[in-house]
């Protein structure tokens, strides 16, 4: 293997939980009483609308969390605007403890491998790694939004994969989606990794599963 390719949301910012998982505690914990259904409709209108609401280019993550908080606010709970920086505090201090943890990973493995990432984003993923610290590990960051291809598309991985210099053989991809990660990857030859934290791991055919990015230097040997 030449390449590890890193989706970001559920990869690298958190082990195997997406988002609106990680999100939904956070609204009930700040006493925000919204049926369930209603608030996963705002989150996904937030989520798929940021990039076409905001101007986005240049915002760190926490900058580009607040915003998606106060648009789910605005729908779901208008009066409630003094709980966007609690709960979008919350969600990025959770996100800055993992790449603390993931840090010291991704900079052997760097060592190593050619690292990229491969995620569906907002546009602002490449300056938003960087005001983390974490650009100079990878080699390409391949974003969705400046691409104008996500996953599972064939061509935002044949981009990641001709940018760190391999043939999509010689890559693993790494997610915790089925659908845009796996499958996206198999599509295309590479090699894929199912982070996934469940007690059963789903067999999406990977060649393997792994809890969280910490353990890709033991599977990996």
């Amino acid at each position: 293997m030449k390449s590890l390719l890193f989706d970001y949301g559920g990869t690298l910012d958190a082990d195997g939980t997406t988002w609106l998982e990680r999100f939904l505690p956070l609204y009930k914990e700040a006493g925000l009483n919204v049926p369930l259904e209603r608030l996963e409709r705002a989150f996904y209108d937030s989520d798929d609308n940021l990039h076409a609401r905001h101007a986005l280019k240049g915002l760190d993550l926490a900058q580009t969390v607040r915003l998606q908080v106060e648009d789910v606010l605005k729908a779901v709970a208008p009066e409630r605007g003094d709980l966007v920086d609690p709960i979008a505090g919350r969600f990025v201090a959770d996100c800055r403890g993992q790449f603390q943890r993931l840090t010291p990973v991704l900079g052997r493995l760097a060592g190593r491998y050619r690292l990229g990432v491969v995620s569906n984003f907002y546009g602002n993923l490449e300056g938003l790694l960087a005001a983390e610290g974490l650009r100079p590990f990878f080699t390409v960051v391949a974003d969705s939004g400046v691409l104008g291809v996500i996953k599972p598309e064939a061509a935002i991985f044949l981009h990641a994969a001709k940018a760190v210099g391999a043939d999509p053989a010689e890559c693993v991809m790494v997610g915790d989606s089925i659908k845009r990660d796996m499958k996206g990857a198999e599509g295309v030859g590479m090699k894929r990794a199912l982070i996934s934290v469940a007690d059963k791991a789903p067999d999406a055919g990977q060649d393997w599963t792994i809890r969280s990015v910490a353990d890709l230097e033991a599977v990996l040997g």
